[in-house]
């Protein structure tokens, strides 16, 4: 039998999961950016003159670049599964109030005084109306089962 804040911490890791995949897209972005950068300054030693065993021709740095580009894809199409399973668990809550809270915070990635703000509540009420809508939601009873690493 789990605690309630147990339950409640694996709900949250759960609802954490697309703001993850958001993290890593924006990772892998910068890595391309990164790796055709450095296409390029290869391309400008490319004159014909024989240099240094450091000089190698583009094709590992264009196996790189796609092989980036699959991950992007792939994180894209988690990213867009995730979003729409825990949007469609935070809609199946009944008070808005609980929905808007959930979405804006894990969805948006706001912190509490941004809700606040944006609800025109307290933080206080917020963070009352956060606990409220975890008991309420509902999440995949394996993510329940898993144990979490704290």
């Amino acid at each position: 039998m789990q605690t309630v804040q147990t339950e409640n911490e694996q709900k949250k890791r759960y609802l954490r999961g697309y703001r993850t995949h958001v993290r890593r897209i924006n990772r892998i972005k910068a890595e391309l950016e990164e790796l055709r950068e450095m296409r390029l300054s290869m391309t400008m030693n490319n004159d014909g003159m024989p240099h240094g065993s450091g000089q190698s021709d583009l094709s590992g740095y264009a196996a790189e670049l796609d092989r980036k580009e699959r991950d992007l894809e792939r994180e894209r199409c988690e990213r867009m599964q995730t979003y729409e399973d825990i949007a469609e668990r935070i809609e199946k809550l009944k008070s808005e109030n609980e929905k808007d809270v959930l979405f804006y915070r894990y969805m948006s990635g706001l912190a509490w005084w941004e809700i606040a703000e944006k609800m025109t509540f307290s933080e206080r009420h917020v963070t009352r109306l956060h606990g409220k809508a975890l008991a309420h939601l509902e999440i995949p009873k394996d993510v329940l089962e898993c144990p979490i690493d704290i």
